[in-house]
């Protein structure tokens, strides 16, 4: 998964860096990059990276592979 693209559920496309414990917790921890803008370096926990969401009544998983949504739209048409 590192260095893979994912598609947040709002568009913006970011670049998964890493892995990181909380150091009070020992929570796990995804590092990931802005792939616009100032490319800012953020961090959230692994659960609610890779959970999925509810919005305008659709379920969507936060952060989806940018290859698995090419593959889909590939296979549409």
């Amino acid at each position: 998964m590192v260095g893979r693209t994912f598609r947040h559920f709002k568009g913006n496309l970011y670049r998964l860096e890493g892995f990181a414990k909380n150091s009070e917790t020992l929570e796990e921890m995804v590092v990931y990059r802005a792939l616009y803008g100032e490319r800012g370096l953020w961090v959230r926990p692994a659960r609610m990276f890779f959970e999925t969401v509810e919005r305008d009544g659709r379920t969507m998983k936060r952060f989806e592979l940018a290859e698995e949504l090419a593959m889909e739209v590939g296979d549409d048409a």
